[in-house]
C-alpha cells in the first residue's frame, strides 16, 4: 500500500477523544464479565458490591457523560502504527500532540490534574511534566493503519498493586505461582487496588521489560483472552481460579469474585535469572482505542490488538 500521512489535527482529536472516552465508558468485556461474576456471586455483600459498580458506571451514565471514577490516573498513550503510516511534521509530533490532548481534557475538567513533580510535589495543573504523559510507540509491518489506546492508570491499583522480583531459575513455576499468590494477597488488603483486578504478569526479560510487560498485560488485553502458549495460558487459568476461590471478592469484602481476569506475557530473559512483575488493573479496566485509517476516518472500540503475536 502507498504511503499516507495523517494530520497533526487528526491525531490530536484521535488521541483528546480516546483519554476523555476511557475515563467515561466502561469498555464492553468489563462489563460482561462483572455482570457474570454478580450473576455467579454467592456472597450477598459481594453480588450487591458488584451490581453497585454497574449500577454506578453504567445504570447511572447511560450517556457516558459522567466519571467512571473520580481518580483519572495518569494519562498513557500506547501507538501502534503502520511501515506505510506518516505524520504530519514528523513522527516526534506525537509526543507533543499527546502533552496537548491531555492538558486541553485536563483544562476543560475532563481529567483530574493528578501529575506532580516527585521530590517537590508541585501539581502544574495540567497533568504535564516529565515524561507525563507516557507514550508507549510501537511500529507493525502487519497494519495498513495507526492506533492509539488511551489508558489512565489509576492511582490506587498502581501504587498498591505493582510488585517485582528477581527469583532464581530454580524457584520456576512453583515459585513464580507462590509470588503471584502474596502479591495478590498484599495487594487486595481492604481492597487496596479496588478488586476484582484484572492481574498483569510479566515473566522475563530485564527488570525494566518485565515490568512493563506486566503492565501491558493488564491495561492492553481483553477480558476473557487466553495466551496462544497453551502451558503460559494454563498458569493464567489456575491462579484465575485460586484468587476467585481464595474468598477475596469485591474490595476485598469476601466473595468468590476476587479478579476479572489473570493475564501473562513474557520475554527471553538471561539464563543466570528468572525476573517476574506483577501489576493490578482496577474493576472498571479503563481503556479505549482510536484507529485512524488512511482516509484519515478514525473509528472507536474497546479491544487493543497491543499484545498480538
Amino acid at each position: 500500500m502507498k504511503e499516507f500521512s495523517i494530520l497533526q489535527k487528526t491525531l490530536y482529536d484521535a488521541m483528546y477523544s480516546s483519554m476523555v472516552m476511557a475515563v467515561h465508558v466502561m469498555p464492553e468485556d468489563v462489563r460482561k464479565k462483572i455482570e457474570a461474576l454478580a450473576a455467579n456471586e454467592q456472597n450477598e455483600t459481594a453480588k450487591a458490591s458488584l451490581e453497585l459498580t454497574l449500577e454506578n458506571c453504567i445504570g447511572l451514565n447511560r450517556k457516558g457523560d459522567k466519571l467512571l471514577c473520580p481518580d483519572t490516573g495518569a494519562p498513557t498513550y500506547y501507538v501502534r502504527l503502520g511501515d506505510n503510516v506518516r505524520i504530519e511534521g514528523g513522527f516526534s509530533a506525537i509526543y507533543e500532540i499527546a502533552k496537548n490532548a491531555v492538558s486541553d481534557a485536563t483544562k476543560e475538567s475532563l481529567l483530574r490534574p493528578n501529575m506532580v513533580h516527585p521530590i517537590t510535589r508541585r501539581n502544574p495543573g495540567t497533568n504535564l511534566g516529565h515524561y507525563a504523559p507516557q507514550v508507549d510507540i510501537r511500529f507493525d509491518p502487519a497494519i495498513e493503519f495507526m492506533e492509539v489506546v488511551a489508558v489512565p492508570i489509576p492511582g490506587g491499583a498502581e501504587t498498591s498493586g505493582t510488585f517485582y522480583r528477581m527469583m532464581t531459575p530454580i524457584e520456576a513455576r512453583p515459585g513464580i505461582k507462590n509470588f503471584i499468590l502474596e502479591c495478590v494477597q498484599e495487594s487486595t488488603y481492604a481492597g487496596k487496588t479496588c478488586p476484582p483486578n484484572i492481574i498483569g504478569i510479566g515473566i522475563g526479560g530485564t527488570s525494566d521489560l518485565c515490568m512493563k510487560i506486566a503492565k501491558q498485560a493488564a491495561f492492553l488485553r481483553p477480558i476473557g483472552s487466553r495466551h496462544p502458549e497453551k502451558e503460559i495460558a494454563a498458569i493464567e487459568e489456575e491462579i484465575e481460579q485460586i484468587v476467585n476461590s481464595a474468598g477475596i471478592g469485591p474490595m476485598g469484602m469476601g466473595g468468590n469474585s476476587g479478579v476479572l481476569d489473570v493475564h501473562i506475557e513474557y520475554a527471553a530473559t538471561h539464563t543466570a535469572g528468572l525476573p517476574v512483575a506483577f501489576n493490578a488493573q482496577c474493576v472498571i479496566g479503563r481503556r479505549k482505542v482510536a484507529r485512524i485509517a488512511p482516509d484519515e476516518n478514525i473509528s472507536y472500540y474497546d479491544f487493543p490488538q497491543w499484545c498480538d503475536r
